[in-house]
């Protein structure tokens, strides 16, 4: 083990400060990465104000990490020092169960392990996140990232990027297809590049009026202010699929109306409040409301290669470690276009 610099929060009241963790050394199948940048996930926010529960502290967030690996143990097949990696919101799991053997670690049947704030079953303790120097993980949970893609815009891949990619990717969206992203912020902003990339025609859905130029500039065919009711009704019963990325209390309902038969919407936010559903919505014209979290290892590489492909990033704003705080007050007031990502290097 050796002692690395990070920033953690250490209760749910407290601010985000220097703080110095431990990690292990490579073992066979380990790679050591000097991590260069890290983009902020209000899943970060959620966890170290213990908004969802059960966060143990001190905790040091972080799962959207590009950096240069250093070290590689002995056995590692994948990797050799000088690589760029990727590491996103798990770093194991059992690799046995049938989920795991199906390529979806993410539900393992006996307990992904999360990047960070999950019992750490190699070095005790729980696991420790991003908004550090380094990080240490098994090689098979560490992807390769496209030489072309920009590397700070390239982070929030890790989370936003296979969040949006994999249930447009589930249900085959193509082209001649009508989708709707609902919600334009960190999620909201990949599904719209990625669903225009498979050949879609896109409909940004917002409450801000501000927000149409921009969904335009990312892609959007047509965008729609939600709290319009009449632009709302013109869109009933047309759409094939609806991603919905909000992560607030919304009405849900006024969105299942806008799908055709056999339509779907998938459900990537995680709002802090349950949300009522109008079954009805569902029954007669036979609609389907799923949700989808992040994705398998395999499909998280496959999605970096797509992006790397269509030259796909982020649209970032880079900060510097010492403003982590404030920008996570920012989040909140979705004052970000349309992810913060730290530069590392700014923790030396």
């Amino acid at each position: 083990m050796f002692n690395a610099k990070a920033y953690a929060a250490q209760n749910e009241k407290s601010p985000l400060a220097p703080f110095t963790i431990q990690r292990r050394e490579p073992r066979d199948t380990d790679i050591q990465i000097q991590i260069l940048f890290c983009g902020v996930c209000h899943s970060d926010l959620h966890i170290v104000r213990n908004e969802w529960g059960e966060t143990k502290y001190p905790i040091v967030p972080g799962h959207e990490i590009v950096g240069r690996v250093v070290k590689a143990g002995k056995g590692v097949k994948k990797f050799k020092e000088g690589d760029i990696a990727g590491v996103g919101p798990m770093c194991d799991s059992c690799r046995d169960c049938e989920n795991c053997k199906n390529g979806v670690e993410q539900h393992c049947l006996n307990g992904t392990t999360f990047t960070f704030g999950s019992d750490d079953k190699i070095s005790g303790g729980i696991t420790q996140g991003g908004y550090s120097e380094t990080i240490t993980v098994d090689e098979n949970f560490a992807v390769r990232v496209p030489k072309n893609l920009d590397l700070a815009g390239a982070a929030p891949l890790l989370c936003a990027g296979i969040t949006t990619y994999s249930p447009l990717r589930f249900h085959k969206i193509g082209k001649s297809q009508k989708v709707g992203v609902i919600g334009l912020g960190g999620l909201g902003h990949m599904g719209v590049k990625l669903a225009k990339a498979f050949g879609a025609r896109v409909v940004v859905f917002t409450t801000s009026q501000n927000k149409i130029q921009d969904a335009k500039r990312l892609g959007a065919d047509e965008v729609v202010i939600s709290k319009n009711a009449d632009e709302m009704k013109k869109h009933a019963k047309s759409f094939h699929f609806l991603l919905d990325t909000v992560s607030a209390k919304h009405d849900i309902n006024s969105y299942l109306q806008l799908l055709k038969l056999d339509g779907v919407l998938t459900h990537v936010g995680l709002p802090p409040e349950d949300l009522s559903i109008d079954v009805g919505n569902l029954i007669a014209p036979r609609r389907h409301l799923t949700g989808s979290l992040i994705g398998g290892m395999a499909e998280t590489q496959e999605m970096l290669n797509f992006c790397g492909e269509h030259e796909i990033v982020a649209d970032i704003e880079k900060i510097s470690i010492q403003k982590i705080n404030e920008a996570y007050e920012r989040l909140l007031k979705s004052d970000v276009k349309y992810r913060f990502v730290i530069d590392m290097a700014s923790l030396k």
